[in-house]
């Protein structure tokens, strides 16, 4: 799957405050090893390396695009490009940050078990992840794929999996001294024209626009962007208002 920096940065305060606000709950003082898994272009990794100037960082994400902007970005830290699903590191971190990561990766109840076991003792695992599949910009991102001439095109796209916050508790608690799990919806005002497709062709749309031709990705766009103006609605003051909801956690190990 294909990632453009660019797009993704379109509202880089937007996405970059849910990483702010999972920081600022991650009980860790001095710690030497963070790692920040997704790291994307590095807006992420830039406020670990502002908390903690003395501690290696090192960034990693699957996406070769996302790497080379996280390179330019300047910030204090190691760039690295793997896998998650299968990245395993040489030693233990004291903090594992994600932020908005895992939904692309599935099985849950393996993964995060994995992941938590390189983190060192009384040090801390922390991410977050959109929770607003339920929502009209994925519904309707759904219900275009599955009324066109694309169906079959379309019909094993890249899933998003994010499960129930007491599904999270059963998973982490197990493996962890201490939990903390928690829900926030912003409203995020955005201004301009189709404003909520220009969110989502940085995220959640980006599968399903890659799995077709250019003639095809033209006609999906347009029923889509149809569907999410009359969900979304412009405002008289050329505002359009985006509920976002996203899941948090932070364990203690």
């Amino acid at each position: 799957m294909s990632w453009s920096p660019s797009t993704y940065l379109a509202f880089a305060d937007e996405r970059t405050r849910p990483a702010a606000d999972l920081l600022a709950r991650a009980p860790s003082e001095n710690p030497a090893r963070v790692a920040d898994l997704g790291c994307g272009p590095g807006n992420s990794t830039a406020l670990l390396a502002a908390r903690w100037p003395q501690a290696k960082i090192e960034g990693i994400d699957s996406s070769p695009q996302m790497i080379e902007a996280a390179k330019k970005s300047g910030v204090a830290a190691d760039f690295t490009l793997a896998d998650l699903a299968s990245w395993t590191p040489a030693a233990a971190y004291d903090v594992i940050f994600s932020n908005a990561t895992y939904q692309w990766l599935p099985d849950h109840r393996v993964l995060l078990p994995r992941l938590m076991g390189f983190v060192a003792k009384g040090g801390v695992f922390a991410f977050q992840v959109p929770n607003n599949q339920y929502s009209p910009s994925h519904t309707l991102m759904r219900d275009v794929a599955a009324q066109g001439p694309w169906v079959e095109k379309l019909a094993n796209v890249r899933g998003i999996f994010v499960e129930r916050v007491q599904t999270y508790f059963d998973i982490l608690a197990p493996h962890a001294a201490s939990l903390d799990i928690w829900a926030s919806e912003y409203l995020h005002v955005l201004d301009g024209e189709d404003a909520v497709f220009r969110w989502v062709s940085g995220t959640g749309l980006r599968p399903f626009l890659d799995a077709l031709d250019a003639d095809e990705r033209e006609t999906f766009t347009r029923e889509y962007k149809a569907r999410l103006n009359v969900a979304y609605p412009r405002r008289a003051d050329g505002k359009t208002l985006f509920p976002f909801s996203r899941l948090f956690a932070v364990a203690k190990i």
